[in-house]
């Protein structure tokens, strides 16, 4: 039997890539289709040493000296978004536009490593996430806050519950959210195997911003379902938010929003939850996650949108607005 070379495996690769997406390709499909040697990704260095947080008109630095970019807009009950992967927090601007126009102060900043904030080496996982959305909210002195997370957020708003609790909270809205936990497990056998985000990575090793275009060309929005009618707009405004993120930092978030358990975060919740998720989601399937949550979190609402893909605060955005709009209202 031959050996491929490195040229005749990228070539199968481009191929497999293409046809997925034409095919109707899952996220499996596309990491599948990515699926290379990774290259090292260097030694962790040392932490930095702990430091007084500050705080300017628009960043947060954190005791670990990470510059938390954030935006805060209107006035009213505080509503504080967490952005999914490989986004920052520009992904929120529909629903923080609407809510700001209804009565509400919005916050939302962009994760360690994403958008406009630092891309520090270390600290890419979810206890550091929460701990930085933590020192936003304390920042701000924010009270009686509505916290929402989409996807990678969604955990990233859970692990906050998990260590600093809900004295500062309101209510909470898992939307398209990656808890209980994405990775098949023997005690978890609806998630996703582990060679799914091996993929991923795989794939923003090679060729990064391939990799954002193939995703938000395809299973994200359900671009590749038969009838859609891809927004070239969204498509690139997800690539540029994906590519403002640092390769290191995004990198480390697919274990973060893979691995993290979030099962004992999500028994701690004791507020009112709202859970939003499609029911053709192909990122984060629902039965896995939106109704596994919903199970999870006692007294927790869940709304299922029919057909709806991963990424519908923007294909569905009017619904997502009015049910955020009434759950905060209520």
């Amino acid at each position: 039997m031959s050996t491929k070379t490195q040229d005749q495996a990228v070539n199968e690769v481009n191929v497999s890539r293409r046809g997925a997406l034409t095919g109707g390709a899952s996220l499996a499909a596309i990491a599948a289709a990515a699926m290379l040697p990774l290259a090292a990704t260097g030694e962790a260095q040392a932490a930095p040493a702990a430091r007084p947080m500050r705080k300017t008109a628009s960043t947060i630095t954190t005791k670990d000296g990470v510059d938390i970019y954030y935006k805060d807009w209107g006035s009213g009950q505080p509503i504080v978004f967490s952005h999914g992967w490989p986004l920052n927090s520009d992904s929120w601007e529909s629903q923080m536009f609407h809510l700001a126009n209804n009565g509400f102060r919005v916050i939302a900043h962009d994760r360690r490593g994403h958008g406009r904030s630092s891309q520090p080496w270390d600290g890419n996982d979810m206890d550091h996430y929460a701990d930085d959305l933590a020192a936003v909210i304390e920042a701000l002195d924010l009270k009686n806050a509505i916290l929402v997370g989409f996807s990678t957020g969604g955990g990233e708003v859970a692990r906050y519950v998990g260590r600093h609790g809900t004295k500062r909270v309101a209510k909470l809205v898992l939307v398209s959210a990656v808890p209980p936990l994405m990775l098949k497990t023997a005690d978890n056998p609806g998630g996703l195997p582990i060679d799914v985000f091996d993929g991923i990575r795989a794939g923003s090793v090679k060729d990064r911003s391939q990799l954002y275009l193939d995703i938000a060309s395809g299973p994200f929005y359900g671009y590749n379902r038969p009838g859609a009618k891809p927004s070239q707009g969204i498509i690139n405004a997800w690539w540029m938010q994906g590519m403002m993120g640092g390769h290191k930092n995004t990198y480390d978030s697919i274990k973060a929003f893979s691995e993290t358990d979030f099962r004992n975060d999500l028994k701690k919740f004791d507020k009112p939850t709202l859970v939003i998720h499609g029911d053709d989601d192909q990122i984060v399937p629902i039965d896995a996650a939106g109704r596994a949550s919903a199970a999870l979190v006692k007294g927790a609402k869940l709304i299922v949108y029919p057909g709806a893909p991963h990424g519908l605060t923007d294909t569905h955005k009017d619904k997502v607005n009015a049910d955020l709009l009434a759950f905060a209202k209520a």
